[in-house]
């Protein structure tokens, strides 16, 4: 079953902010992509989801539909402001939140400072550290350097993402294809703010996600890559004894820091099964 979406903006901090909405059900779910991603990245686990729900996915400033802002405005603060006002310019008092990599930074940060309005988190393959040290984050530091700004052609923009993603499936590298980029005066380009993002992910300090991690108090899912070079089996650990709402962790096989383009229907399962247990318990 494949779930329409409606395409709507709201206005945060001077900027016009797209977003998705699929269904019309009882339990509100807000998803958040990651730092180089877009709303349609979650169509799948929305059609895995089906009508019980009320899917809310935000292009977070400087990606895919939304205005971008300065360099300086991509930063943790600004994102959970801009969740902030999105929440309640949909006028949810509780909700899923769902985030993955950057996008489940703003998600446990939001959560940290609004805790009586997260129902249940999903935190996709990121942890404290995960951000600042280790090869996972050396390796996004090096794209952000190297990444190149226009493609002469489709097939290049097209080569970019098989050799940066090898373990993409075909659908999600068909996602990429078509809400990634655009064809401008001859090139293919970004469709984010690739300069802003990677001044911004290259300058700016990542926050310690260690507070928010021991502040949860909701029941928490944390997905893990089995080949992850981002979240580490031994940061998983700590996170489990450190907080008795991290109820329960799955690590996918033949999934990288990216599982749910990795691994879509494995982790659909993961995150169905869960959420669907929290919300009738």
């Amino acid at each position: 079953m494949t779930m329409s979406s409606s395409h709507s903006f709201f206005t945060c901090d001077g900027l016009n902010l797209h977003y998705l909405k699929w269904g019309n059900g009882n339990v509100p779910i807000v998803l958040l992509h990651g730092l180089r991603g877009f709303a349609q990245t979650w169509q799948d686990l929305v059609n895995a989801l089906g009508r019980n729900y009320t899917c809310y996915a935000l292009d977070q400033r400087g990606r895919g539909d939304s205005d971008w802002g300065p360099a300086q405005s991509y930063n943790a603060d600004t994102y959970v402001k801009d969740l902030t006002q999105f929440v309640d310019h949909l006028k949810l008092d509780r909700f899923v939140l769902i985030g993955h990599s950057l996008g489940g930074q703003n998600a446990i940060e939001f959560m940290r400072r609004y805790p009586d309005r997260v129902a249940a988190l999903v935190i996709e393959d990121i942890g404290p550290g995960s951000s600042k040290k280790g090869a996972g984050a050396e390796r996004i530091r090096r794209e952000m350097r190297n990444t190149p700004s226009t493609f002469d052609s489709w097939e290049e923009a097209k080569a970019f993402w098989t050799q940066s993603r090898p373990n993409l499936t075909e659908h999600a590298l068909q996602a990429r294809m078509k809400h990634s980029f655009l064809e401008k005066d001859g090139k293919v380009r970004w469709k984010h703010d690739q300069k802003g993002i990677a001044e911004a992910r290259l300058s700016i300090e990542p926050i310690d996600l260690w507070p928010a991690f021991k502040a949860i108090n909701c029941p928490t899912l944390l997905v893990k890559g089995g080949n992850s070079d981002f979240l580490s089996p031994q940061t998983v650990s700590e996170i489990m004894a450190f907080n008795k709402h991290v109820v329960q962790t799955v690590q996918i096989e033949g999934a990288s820091h990216y599982v749910h383009d990795d691994q879509p229907e494995k982790f659909n399962e993961s995150v169905v099964q869960f959420v669907t247990k929290v919300v009738t318990d």
